[in-house]
């Protein structure tokens, strides 16, 4: 059985108790490249909040296996691009964990940086501000953090939004480079298309999990069908369910019954 890199136990997660995210049973492997899909609002950007510990569990637990390193890419909406920052502040950024805010950058860390540049498609843009930056060069940059960051466990909250097919590719391509190079990836993703060609695994969420585990089978039309009538039939003034509610959700493309009485939802804009 493979090493668990990442394992939720009934976690629930939410904002104000209002759950966005419930009774999420099961693990990630090591070294395994998933997919989180689902309809807006279903709790995808939630659960990678949660796994990072931005976001505290209403109930249950998610842990990540200890001495892993974590590199978390938000959504572009997230980050103030009026910052006055260059692309290399951005970049360096990555470096943060290892030196500290005051930390001395060291030769070996211009270097890496430098590197990362090259293998975006960014160099050259060392002193260009983040503010002039179009969304896929943005994209871009931000990539080159995660990669200075030299993480064990990488996710990727919605990184393909708002870039043109060439930057799509090339993110891509060093997303599977990170995948053989046997670090963890999640990444949230609205494309089934691209999930299915590019993606071995998929977890699908309607915030509650709908199915998990290989990503075309995740992504059959009865599970997509089911996903759409959990999301369509949320209730959004019932009371939310308890622990003794909870059903265990298995992988393999396998799902758990709705609730007759479904939890909150959670607030407007949160994914």
């Amino acid at each position: 059985m493979a090493e668990a890199c990442i394992t939720f136990s009934d976690l629930t997660l939410g904002y104000n108790n209002h759950p966005a995210v419930h009774h999420l049973t099961g693990t990630v492997a090591k070294g395994s490249l998933t997919a989180i899909v689902g309809a807006n609002g279903s709790g995808k950007s939630t659960l990678m909040k949660g796994i990072v510990g931005v976001l505290k569990p209403i109930s249950g637990k998610v842990a990540v296996k200890s001495g892993n390193r974590i590199a978390y890419l938000p959504q572009q909406s997230e980050l103030d691009r009026s910052f006055p920052a260059r692309v290399v502040d951005l970049v360096s950024l990555g470096l943060w964990p290892r030196r500290g805010l005051l930390g001395r950058y060291r030769p070996e860390d211009c270097d890496a940086v430098s590197r990362a540049l090259v293998a975006v498609g960014l160099a050259g843009f060392e002193k260009r501000p983040i503010d002039t930056l179009s969304g896929g060069q943005l994209q871009r940059a931000l990539f080159a953090r995660v990669l200075v960051q030299d993480a064990d466990l990488i996710l990727l909250d919605e990184p393909f939004n708002a870039i043109d097919m060439k930057t799509l590719s090339d993110l891509i391509a060093l997303i599977k480079r990170w995948h053989q190079e046997s670090r963890t990836i999640l990444v949230v993703a609205h494309d089934f298309d691209l999930v299915r060609e590019h993606f071995p695994q998929a977890l699908l969420l309607a915030r509650q999990p709908v199915a998990w585990g290989d990503a075309r089978k995740t992504l059959a039309p009865e599970n997509l069908l089911r996903a759409r009538q959990f999301h369509e039939a949320w209730d959004e003034t019932a009371p939310w369910c308890g622990p003794d509610d909870a059903h265990s959700h298995h992988h393999d493309g396998e799902h758990h019954h709705h609730h007759d009485h479904a939890p909150d939802a959670i607030h407007k804009g949160a994914a």
